[in-house]
């Protein structure tokens, strides 16, 4: 990123008085850890990025014209903007707000220039279609924009119409962040209405990246649209655990979202989730503690599901067998919860209440799980093939020494890793028929089991593939 002036020959004699001196052009580039020490120290760092950033954005500045890789192509409001030359292949949302930097409405400028050196009008039309068919006809009528956006916000007025939202446009600063997390709950209150509520947050997101510089909104309009905005990104990260997408807010309502989304007692669990903590001290007795004081049910009931399912997934890369077990547990609840019917709308509180209960209890058995194979003598990896054997044990109904399958254990464990030695052994029928029959020598040995082998070899085979995958 850098600032460009033109050469005192093409300046008249009142410009080259006001030339930036070449000394006083600054260069500033993003640094990267293998950079060496010399570039290091004159890429210049984070404060000095800082500046050029306030600089560009005054009017009267000397910085004029700026050259962008990935820096401030969204999120960066300059309303005096007013022409960028695109030469990068740019998609979807990336492209519609990058486009957007020049389409701010400002004293003496109606409206931005695009310069397109390498055609991005078919890009920018499917950009469009994405969030409304109509408009991907003509990229260039606004005004089909404006009414998508009029119609969205139509539909949220009437989805929110028996929500109280006053406390957002006027209360103080605490009770606009309650709101928020409100209105957030609300949402949340059924998958259903959770889709409906992203899917038009999306739409009016893509209508109001093109059409926010016109002057076709009141203040109250679009101080509307950006509390919708604020919502989605708290549901967002409630349900994918993603950063909050704050682009597209103003200065104060994405400061807001920040702070709302840490309220209410949920500031340490994002603390530990965005740390991505060991599952066991994930769910420690503190972490579950801080759960249960969540005033928001629905909110709680997302957060539990949510960080459940990642944790649930990490273990499944070591323990494929009892992972799928878990996942299919939490997915039961889940399911029952999101089915519930209009006749439980009296017991909703009890629904609620029930849901975030066996998923707690959920989270304390995985918790035990996880650490049931130090009483077994066995490590974490070992453990996963106990449990591959002992399933086979309960499924056929037969008893085995619990001492021997242990030992079974820790023996298949080194097969193999023997076999996993070789990278490409999975692929290799050679290794595999080799890992096959060694198992099977190994299971006559032990005397296990009773019936036909192929089945305990086909999910030991599986299980060994999923260690090799997450490895």
């Amino acid at each position: 990123m850098g600032e460009i002036t033109k050469t005192p020959d093409h300046l008249s004699s009142k410009e080259q008085k006001e030339v930036v001196p070449i000394e006083r052009i600054k260069m500033v580039m993003t640094r990267n850890k293998d950079d060496d020490e010399d570039l290091w120290n004159l890429l210049g760092n984070k404060e000095g990025r800082k500046d050029l950033d306030f600089q560009f954005k005054q009017l009267h500045s000397n910085f004029k014209i700026a050259i962008v890789v990935d820096m401030w192509l969204t999120g960066f409001d300059v309303p005096f903007l007013d022409t960028i030359y695109i030469d990068k292949p740019l998609q979807t949302h990336n492209l519609i707000q990058t486009i957007s930097r020049v389409n701010r409405k400002y004293e003496g400028k109606d409206k931005g220039l695009v310069v397109d050196y390498i055609g991005i009008k078919k890009n920018l039309n499917h950009a469009l279609g994405m969030f409304n068919s109509s408009a991907a006809d003509d990229f260039e009528d606004i005004d089909k924009a404006i009414i998508l956006i009029k119609d969205q916000l139509d539909l949220l007025r009437q989805f929110f119409y028996q929500f109280d939202s006053s406390k957002y446009f006027e209360g103080n600063p605490v009770e606009q962040l309650q709101c928020l997390n409100k209105a957030s709950e609300l949402v949340l209150q059924t998958e259903k209405s959770e889709h409906f509520f992203v899917e038009v947050t999306k739409k009016l997101k893509g209508a109001y990246n093109l059409a926010c510089g016109a002057n076709d909104f009141t203040e109250r309009e679009i101080d509307e649209i950006h509390f919708y905005f604020a919502i989605k990104s708290i549901v967002v990260k409630l349900t994918k655990g993603e950063a909050p997408d704050t682009a597209q807010m103003n200065e104060k309502v994405s400061k807001m979202v920040e702070d709302a989304i840490i309220s209410e007692g949920v500031e340490e669990i994002f603390k530990l989730d965005d740390n991505k903590a060991n599952a066991i001290d994930l769910f420690n007795d503190k972490f579950l503690e801080k759960i249960s004081q969540l005033e928001l049910p629905n909110t709680k009931i997302k957060i539990l599901e949510r960080l459940l399912k990642q944790t649930i997934s990490d273990f499944k890369k070591v323990n494929k067998m009892k992972g799928i077990e878990f996942s299919a547990r939490l997915q039961s609840i889940i399911n029952r919860y999101n089915e519930r019917s209009e006749r439980d709308i009296l017991d909703y509180d009890g629904i609620q209440t029930d849901t975030s209960e066996q998923i707690l209890d959920l989270i304390l058995e995985l918790r035990k799980e996880m650490a049931s194979f130090e009483d077994l003598g066995i490590d974490y990896e070992e453990k996963a093939f106990y449990d591959i054997l002992d399933a086979i044990c309960r499924q056929y109904g037969f008893e085995f020494d619990q001492e021997k399958m242990l030992e079974l254990a820790r023996e298949i464990k080194h097969i193999v890793d023997d076999a996993a030695k070789y990278p490409d052994w999975s692929e290799r029928d050679d290794i595999k028929a080799q890992l096959k029959m060694d198992i099977i020598v190994k299971l006559h040995q032990f005397g296990y089991p009773p019936i036909t082998q192929d089945d305990v070899y086909k999910n030991v085979l599986e299980q060994a593939e999923n260690f090799k995958k997450n490895r």
